[in-house]
């Protein structure tokens, strides 16, 4: 077949008279057209592959070209610094270049209360540090501003979509939830991951460093400062006004703040973070914010609801929080809130062991033990005497103390304990330990031994099977869980399962030096208080020797001293909910020896939470990774003991008044809520 014709074309130019040029390039155009079209379909193809082969190859060199400028810029920046501009950087943090590096940051008392905002921020660190976390990028959700009390209810900037907007949190909850089901046992604790241990850096000694300048000048929060040296008890109640501040914007009511989404958590429906904070606000002297609460149990706090609640949960933090607000103000209200909440906590006895079920709804009046087991958890059986014993005293009915006397009475007297250590659960039905073999004082068993001490404490030192039982339990803790690290020699508890020692220490066990310290106060051997010291010094390393200063949620302990560090912290354990035990133990220590150091511990944890759980918007919130300074990982929840416990510590640690919660008047429960020690009996 011969190919077409060829058809060649001529371009002219004419010009007229009137200076118009024609030409004949549409016809040239066509030309062009003609000659692709005579190629054949592979030449086609191969022209056009080439083609946007070098389209791709450009976009994706464009990043590094541009890259390349900038490095180009910074270096003309870099070059442009006097040597006045230089200054040292912590590692991780990226230096300020350029004219911003010269301007210092405004001076301000005490720890860093706000945020450094901005690209330009830096941060002189106390140890490897780094400004606090500034909010991350998320989507704003809508809420009623009806939420908080009628003094910031406001009538604008109501959406449409709060409804779905709400169901969207509910949702998201639910699924948060569902992740943390497999792995929360006890107040929040994380049961142990079989994963592999990773080995903690040496930690340096952490020093003192000037703070950053708050991101927000307008921010309420500021530190007050008192003839030229910081003022602790206003930087901790500054710290409760913000924390504050942010569960009466975005949580009023509600059990939880979610402070990072601006939202709010719900596991009973009463109010826990409000009620769990009233007696730390009338020890704090912040006569507003306690008005506007005690408002809202007088119209919005209702027991008459179906619901299911946690017995123990409930009677730590409701129960005592009311009775305690009681007996600090004397007002009535609260006196006949406990008895409401009182008479619908007790169906939770009506087992045939009478030990109580771990669940009742107060609304039926029908309880239960959980959906998984018959048991129930130790701990949460022997830890609400203290409460239910007030309330019978208050009320001149026994039938609360009856009950919960019946408990401690059956477990005095089970075999199954080892040396005065006991197992984690007990059964219901039969009324005997489950789970036998396995000792611990971390989660599921701790304020056990708590209560042991504080109840005899509490009925004015006269139980002695409550004495007993406590004495021989710190011998069994003495004898079976005391080791010491090789490194360093640290004191700490470890855990025993069916005789096989678990170097492991949960941050609740951070409780115990401060009961072996009440317990020598009040007469016990002083040995109690030599190994009270020593408790106190390794709890306070979990905390030194992680980057944020912040303690994991459980550490491991080095037995070896080839092992070169004491502190061990796996990846699923890394995790800090701002408990409290390490700064109420300090509370206790500082109180019974007047060492100054415990006061200092305290301030240093203070300022780690301020720099790496604070909010900026309000509230402070639980974290993920105490290891990562850079990215600690915000949780989004502001646990309500932060505010009834943890905070409540650190301000009566700081208080120079012996007598503002004398502890020869007082007794705390195992929520910080101090209830009145009873007037011994005539003899």
């Amino acid at each position: 077949m011969y190919p077409p014709s060829r058809m060649d074309f001529i371009s002219l130019t004419l010009s007229d008279p009137h200076s118009r040029t024609y030409n004949n390039g549409k016809h040239r155009r066509q030309s062009c057209w003609r000659k692709w079209k005579q190629l054949s379909r592979l030449q086609r193809s191969l022209i056009l592959f080439l083609l946007a082969l070098l389209l791709i190859f450009g976009l994706l060199s464009y990043p590094s070209l541009a890259e390349q400028w900038r490095g180009l810029s910074d270096r003309d920046d870099w070059l442009e610094l006097s040597d006045r501009d230089l200054r040292a950087v912590p590692p991780g943090v990226k230096p300020v270049f350029g004219p911003a590096a010269a301007q210092s940051p405004a001076p301000v008392a005490g720890p860093h209360l706000g945020p450094a905002v901005g690209p330009d921020a830096t941060v002189e660190p106390r140890g490897p540090n780094i400004p606090m976390l500034e909010k991350p990028p998320i989507k704003k959700k809508a809420f009623l501003n009806k939420r908080g009390p009628p003094s910031l209810q406001k009538v604008g900037n109501v959406s449409n979509t709060v409804a779905v907007e709400r169901q969207e949190v509910v949702q998201n909850e639910g699924e948060e939830e569902e992740k943390e089901k497999k792995i929360v046992s006890w107040r929040g604790a994380m049961i142990e991951a079989d994963q592999a241990t990773e080995a903690l850096p040496s930690a340096n000694e952490k020093e003192a460093a000037a703070p950053p300048a708050p991101a927000n000048p307008d921010d309420p929060v500021t530190q007050a400062v008192s003839g030229g040296a910081v003022d602790r008890l206003e930087a901790v109640r500054q710290a409760f006004r913000h924390a504050w501040k942010g569960y009466k914007d975005y949580a009023w009511g509600h059990d939880e703040l979610k402070p990072i989404s601006k939202s709010f958590g719900e596991w009973f429906g009463l109010g826990l973070t409000l009620i769990d904070s009233l007696d730390t606000m009338w020890i704090m002297g912040l006569k507003e914010e306690f008005a506007e609460a005690k408002q809202w149990v007088e119209k919005e706090l209702s027991f008459n609801r179906n619901v299911d609640v946690n017995l123990f949960e409930t009677t730590i933090r409701v129960l005592g929080g009311l009775l305690s607000a009681y007996h600090l103000t004397g007002d009535q209200l609260f006196l006949d809130k406990s008895k409401d909440l009182g008479s619908r906590l007790m169906p939770a006895f009506k087992t045939p062991s009478k030990i109580p079920f771990s669940d009742v709804n107060i609304g039926t009046g029908t309880a239960h033990p959980p959906r998984w087991t018959s048991d129930s958890t130790l701990a949460e059986v022997t830890s609400i005497q203290l409460e239910f014993r007030e309330l019978s005293r208050l009320t001149q009915d026994p039938l609360y103390q009856d009950v919960v006397n019946e408990v401690m009475k059956l477990v005095h007297k089970l075999p199954g304990k080892h040396d005065g250590l006991v197992p984690m659960f007990i059964n219901t039905n039969s009324g005997q330990f489950t789970h036998k073999g396995v000792f611990t004082l971390g989660a599921r068993a701790d304020s056990y031994y708590e209560y042991l001490l504080k109840q005899w404490i509490q009925g004015g030192k006269i139980e002695d099977e409550l004495l007993e039982d406590y004495i021989q339990a710190v011998d069994g803790v003495k004898k079976h869980l005391v080791r010491q690290t090789g490194p360093s020699s640290l004191t700490f508890i470890g855990e025993l399962s069916h005789n096989r020692f678990n170097p492991k220490m949960d941050h609740l066990v951070c409780f115990l030096p401060g009961t072996l310290a009440l317990g020598a106060h009040n007469g016990l051997p002083g040995d109690h208080m030599d190994l009270a010291v020593q408790l106190m010094e390794t709890c306070h390393q979990m905390y030194t020797q992680m980057e944020t200063g912040l303690s994991p949620e459980i550490a491991h302990f080095s037995l070896q001293a080839s092992d070169g560090r004491d502190v061990v912290v796996k990846p699923a354990d890394r995790h800090n909910l701002l408990r409290p035990e390490t700064v109420e133990s300090l509370f206790y220590m500082y109180r019974f020896t007047k060492d100054t150091k415990y006061r200092d511990w305290g301030w240093d944890i203070l300022q780690s939470f301020e720099k790496y759980t604070k909010v900026p918007d309000g509230g402070y919130t639980s974290i993920n990774n105490v290891r990562d300074p850079m990215n600690p990982g915000p949780r989004d929840k502001m646990e309500s003991f932060f505010l009834g416990e943890t905070l409540k510590y650190l301000y009566l640690l700081f208080s120079d008044d012996t007598e503002l919660l004398s502890l020869d008047k007082y007794v705390f429960n195992t929520e910080a809520h101090p209830l009145p020690i009873w007037p011994s009996p005539p003899k």
